[in-house]
């Protein structure tokens, strides 16, 4: 028995709802009484051999007493569950506020995993509690009370006895209850943890992939799953106790107190009334008591999760901390100028070296300022203390000469509009995520913004327009594209503070020179700080601070400070210089080689981590839109709706099949239990026809005594068996699902949404456990029992059987009774989870983006859209599987109630001894007890195939790629050549060329660059060349060897990618480098470390190497982050290396430094340079230009300028810019 009273406070507002449902369920059990009450009369008649007339009544008062149960007991389940999910509906929106309000500094210690389990799975667990936990244990409080008040009316003792048995099975399990707990919050962290890895494996497959290490994370995740399910096993094992002790105190209680009433009766002391209706009552005062034994566990579960929810509302944060410590907020909207000052501000990291201090500036209104200096010094930190994600440790930040804590946050955050370097976009359409700046914006302004950012012909040239979706975090645009897309957002916003940090990594020179112009104007008027390592981004600035070491070091122009040689000189000088180098000499020339025009189009992923959209041209764009039809790109839900239930039920028997001797042990337990709780009515039975005979028969009271407890011990080895076998497929479940979504990956990854794959390993797979736990074996044993009883029924006396028979086929046949119906509720509901799942995923790791653009409670609200129509759903079946039972109640009711009458018609014609009428009457009821218990489980079957239906579209999805049967060729000592051959690639469902017909070679051991605008098809090259995709057309071949016949693993072993969105996972710095080579010695670790120019960060951290870098890297600098990313490759050694805009976020010492090592790293093997910025290709051997999927020349970077075409064009952008 659990209760824990801050659960209690949170059912504020429902507590009048659930007392009422309360109240119904104690209706329904007083019926219950009089139910058997008048049963137990019109025994007694039939044994005195009274005329049938006076049956009469208590015929009609069983059956008014069932119909009123039933109906009662519906209404309080319907009540019950309203009740329920209005307080899960209120938690949610609470945990989410508790979210919010925490901040994203707090996340950066986190994993969304863990806060995603806690606000949905938790939640959900707390249905059973709120829902059926806790009006059961308030009816099994009061109900054996309330019957034992009934009973003594007829024999106090034999009452006493009932009670006391009552009693033991309430409170027994309690002994056990401190154990049960400890255990559940030890699964509660198992959980977690899995959750937490499931997640960031999913979101950096293509990272771990382009390693070889994906097989890896699958063992890892491999333990965590069995871990969970053992955990779980434990958990179930202590709950399981708890059931055995509830069970035994039932067994006895009414053993005993049939054999003590037969006693009574036996000598003189009570009467054979007052026997049968306690013969037959006593099923009634311990069915609460059964009823709360089969949700106990949930009710345990609901605690454990309960843990973690309480652990999230009462977590601090750095907001709570500003909070207490700020003075009153003031200053409106109007009032707060957009002048800028920071004031001697210092402030540090938890457990680190401070990033600033005494850090002194001030910023005008409508000045425009361009802030420098090193990876890690401090920029995007800087900008974090402005938006109050942090709380200062000394110094003051004024924002218009108010110190911003004393400025409410949602008035300061109303004036500043931001674009970072990590770009958060949402999933939904282009037009929803520029409605988060600026809800109220008229179509026309939306479109300005993306004209302003060079974006509005690309999307006007979809199909779907502004309506196209872009995926989850943007990953249906390319990097450049999802770049844009903020300028956009922030250019909407229309605030008069403008900070642009790293704002144009990832854009071509194509796009910067006009985004830039667009900038140029836009920023007019507009206090702008630009954070930056790009000249250009800060040449048309008022004035530059170069920061150092937490301070300001240097203040002026550009001009000035490359007159001064100092920080800003090193910074800056080295891209001064190639800038003036690459100035082209447009005096024409010879075509440097063969120039291949092409209309293809330009599609394909920003790197390996997404399938970029591309810079279509609008005829072709439209084309590849329009014939998006790829079944892949379908969410979950809707591919479910195509799985049959008989798909379903195949997928989970072929999955017990390896079990098929522990199942025939469950099955084998369960129809052993049924019998001996069968054999406990007989018993019961034959006691009474002997006491009435006369006779006190003490062999089979000590027969009952024997065979009670023996029931209750089957069940509980029959219990401990079947969710043994089930937690260990249950493992086996989550270990298949994450090895499936590792060979499907990155392309199935593309169209999914991560949060709704997490829900699917977790809740999803929990469900399944159901149909293995409690539906396999007891289905048999429901066919197999009842069949049995029939045919004693027919034997001893057909009329009998006849009369069960129509209400036994009911009981049945009612799990299948508009099954379809009932799935498809399911269905609805679990897609709406996933849906919920996938939106707090969204809404936890865009938590920054989300509070700068204000956008929190727009998120807000669509949570509670998205938590309603689940909700509505969930009711919906829970409704209808309410209204079944009831009706199955029904058929059993009346079941019993029709062999009474038919017994004692037979008994009144002789045809039946009157003594036998109480045994067939409790064989009768006895019948249904297993089929109730399918009927019971039939709400988790209709969760249970709709989890398993979308568990089967991912087990049969079909994979973009397969294993070679081959070893990749070994390497020599000047690299790999790698060729492509007539390669024609389009994404699955699109009719457009991201390549077509692209031939080229790159000798082993030397150099090359691929070049073109944004969206040309070049990280696509990459992602061919790790075998991400296969070509539709053409090969391409390693070493003279088609890369498909080559081992996946083998093949990427030989190529090591360095791409500009690095994907960091939750572990130590570390395990993050380790990754590319996990066997390395620390030697080589140290090596890589120095040659990326990260030693110095490593010395920064708290634990070194060993320091934790947080969710996606979050403890780290975009630039660190990057540096790491060049770790690996450095440990990696690999023949080939693919450079996919590798420094774009490094500051140009770091740059410097890294290069010089990059071009040690580059000697005796072959490297791919894919860049924007092409001051960094101008030495490559060759450079490849490509334009709209097609080669469009090659050369060098001399020739290629004489030939006068698109590289010469893209290098004029690139001055221009």
């Amino acid at each position: 028995m659990y209760f824990d009273f801050r659960l209690w406070l949170m059912t504020a507002g429902m507590r009048a709802g659930m007392l009422g449902g309360t109240a119904l369920g104690l209706l329904a059990l007083l019926c219950g009484i009089a139910r058997y009450v008048f049963l137990g009369q019109l025994l007694v008649r039939v044994m005195d051999g009274t005329p049938w007339q006076d049956w009469v009544w208590p015929v009609a008062g069983v059956a008014l007493a069932v119909l009123a149960r039933a109906w009662l007991d519906d209404r309080r389940t319907v009540q019950a569950n309203r009740c329920a999910a209005f307080i899960q509906q209120a938690l949610r929106l609470r945990l989410y506020d508790r979210v919010v309000a925490l901040g994203p500094a707090w996340f950066t210690g986190q994993r969304t995993g863990d806060i995603m389990l806690r606000m949905v799975d938790g939640v959900e667990q707390l249905q059973t509690f709120f829902g059926q936990y806790l009006p059961q244990l308030a009816i099994s409080i009061v109900a054996p009370f309330a019957i034992f008040a009934v009973i003594a009316f007829w024999d106090l003792p034999t009452a006493s006895v009932l009670l006391a048995g009552a009693l033991v099975s309430l409170l027994g399990p309690a002994t056990v209850h401190r154990l049960d707990r400890r255990t559940a919050l030890e699964r509660a962290q198992t959980l977690k943890a899995f959750g937490e890895e499931f997640l960031d494996g999913c979101q950096g497959l293509p990272t771990l992939k382009s390693f070889g290490q994906g097989k890896a994370w699958g063992k890892r995740l491999a333990r965590r799953a069995r871990a969970l399910s053992t955990n779980t096993f434990r958990v179930l094992a202590v709950s399981v106790l708890t059931r055995g002790i509830t069970d035994l105190g039932i067994a006895l209680g009414s053993a005993a107190a049939v054999s003590l009433g037969g006693w009574r009766v036996y000598t003189g002391q009570m009467s054979m009334e007052a026997l049968l209706i306690v013969l037959m009552a006593g099923t009634e005062i311990f069915r609460p008591l059964r009823d709360l034994r089969a949700i106990l566990h949930q009710g345990m579960l609901g605690q454990s999760a309960a843990a973690g929810i309480h652990a999230l509302l009462d977590a601090r944060g750095e907001a709570d901390d500003d909070q207490a410590s700020a003075s009153p907020a003031h200053a409106s909207t109007q009032a707060l100028e957009p002048s800028i000052e920071f004031d001697a501000v210092r402030f540090g990291y938890a457990g680190r070296e401070p990033v600033h201090q005494a850090l002194s500036f001030k910023i005008a209104p409508g000045e425009r300022v361009g802030i420098v200096g090193p990876s890690g010094a401090g920029k995007s930190t800087l900008v974090r203390l402005l938006l109050k994600e942090f709380t200062l440790q000394a110094g003051a930040i004024r924002v218009g000469g108010h110190d911003i804590r004393h400025v409410d946050t949602s008035t300061l955050l109303s004036r500043i509009a931001v674009v970072s370097q990590d770009i958060t976009l949402f999933h939904g359409s282009i037009a929803e995520n520029l409605l988060m700046a600026r809800p109220d914006a008229s179509s026309t302004q939306m479109r300005r913004a993306a004209q302003a950012a060079n974006l509005d012909d690309f999307i006007m040239s979809l199909p779907d327009g502004y309506d196209t979706q872009i995926g989850e975090r943007g990953l249906q645009l390319s990097g450049g594209q999802r770049q844009r897309l903020a300028i956009a957002r922030a250019l909407l916003r229309d605030a008069p503070i403008l900070i642009l940090d790293e704002a144009l990594s990832s854009v071509d020179t194509q796009n910067e020179a006009t985004i830039q112009q667009a900038l140029n104007r836009l920023m007019a008027g507009r206090t702008t700080l630009i954070l930056a390592h790009r000249l250009a981004s800060v040449l048309s600035t008022d004035r530059c601070l170069v920061l150092d070491q937490g301070r300001v070091v240097e203040a002026g122009t550009h001009t000035a400070l490359m007159a001064q040689r100092g920080l800003y000189y090193r910074l800056m000088h080295d891209q001064a210089q190639r800038r003036g180098r690459s100035t082209p000499d447009m005096s024409g020339g010879e075509q440097a080689s063969e120039t291949k025009e092409g209309s293809g189009e330009a599609l394909g992923p920003a790197g390996t981590q997404a399938t970029g959209i591309g810079e279509a041209r609008p005829e072709a764009a439209a084309r590849t839109y329009a014939a998006s039809s790829d079944p892949d790109s379908a969410s979950l839900a809707e591919q479910a709706k195509s799985v049959s239930w008989r798909d379903a039920l195949t997928t989970l028997l072929a999955l017990i099949a390896p079990w098929k001797g522990s199942l025939a042990l469950t099955i084998v337990l369960g129809l052993a239990r049924v019998s001996a709780f069968i054999g406990v009515g007989v018993l019961s039975a034959l006691v009474v026809a002997d006491v009435r005979a006369g006779e006190f028969p003490s062999g089979v009271v000590l027969a009952l005594l024997i065979c009670a407890p023996m029931a209750a011990l089957l069940h509980w080895l029959e219990s401990w068996l079947a969710h043994a076998m089930a937690y260990s497929l249950l493992a086996d479940m989550r270990i298949k699902l994450y090895d499936k979504l590792e060979r499907l990956a990155p392309a199935y990854l593309q169209h999914r949404r991560s949060g709704d794959l997490v829900s699917l390993a977790t809740r999803d797979v929990e469900v399944v456990e159901y149909f293995y736990a409690h539906t396999v074996a007891p289905a048999i044993v429901s066919i197999v029992v009842p069949l049995s009883v029939l045919g004693f029924l027919f034997y001893y006396s057909w009329p009998v059987a006849l009369a069960l028979l129509p209400f036994l086929l009911y009981a049945m046949l009612s799990p299948f009774l508009r099954r379809a119906h009932i799935d498809g509720l399911g269905g609805h509901a679990s897609r709406w989870m996933g849906e919920m799942s996938a939106h707090l995923a969204d809404s936890i790791q865009g938590l920054s983006e989300l509070r700068v653009l204000q956008a929190t409670q727009r998120q807000r609200a669509r949570l509670m859209e998205v938590g309603s129509r689940y909700c509505a759903h969930r009711l919906a079946l829970l409704r209808s599987l309410a209204s079944q039972h009831a009706w199955f109640e029904v058929a059993a009711g009346l079941g019993g109630l029709a062999v009474a009458v038919v017994a004692a018609q037979q008994a009144s014609a002789g045809q039946l001894p009157p003594a036998m009428a109480p045994l067939l009457v409790l064989v009768a009821v006895a019948t249904f007890l297993p089929v109730s218990e399918i009927s019971q489980v039939s709400r988790q079957l209709a969760d249970t195939f709709a989890a398993v239906q979308r568990l089967h579209v991912v087990s049969h999805a079909q994979e973009a790629v397969k294993d070679g049967p081959k070893a990749a060729p070994q390497a020599g000592r000047q690299g790999m050549s790698v060729t492509f051959d007539g390669v024609e690639f389009a994404y699955a469902g699109r009719s457009a060329d991201v390549l077509s017909d692209l031939s080229f070679t790159i000798p082993a051991g030397k150099v090359v660059a691929l070049v073109g605008p944004s969206g040309a098809g070049k990280s696509t090259v990459a992602s061919l060349l790790l075998r991400f995709w296969d070509p539709r057309q053409g090969v391409i071949r390693l070493d003279g060897m088609d890369l498909r016949e080559m081992g996946l693993d083998d093949l990427r072993e030989r190529v090591a990618l360095v791409n500009q969105d690095t994907y960091l996972f939750n572990d130590t710095l570390e395990a993050n480098i380790r990754l590319a080579r996990p066997d390395a010695s620390d030697a080589d670790l140290w090596l890589a470390i120095d040659r990326a120019a990260l030693s110095s960060v490593v010395n920064a951290l708290p634990h070194g190497i060993r320091t934790r870098v947080g969710e996606r890297g979050a403890q780290l600098s975009g630039g660190q982050r990057q540096r790491v990313s060049i770790a690996r490759a450095f440990l990696k050694d690999a023949p080939i290396l693919v450079l996919d805009e590798a420094t774009s976020h490094l500051d140009t010492l770091s740059e410097s430094q890294i290069r010089e090592a990059l071009s040690s790293l580059m000697r005796g093997r072959t490297t791919l340079i894919i860049a924007h910025r092409l001051s960094t290709v101008r030495d490559a051997d060759l450079i490849l230009v490509l334009k709209h999927g097609r080669l469009a020349e090659s050369g060098s970077h001399d020739e290629l300028l004489r030939h006068n075409g698109v590289y010469a064009e893209l290098l004029r952008l690139d001055t221009v810019a």
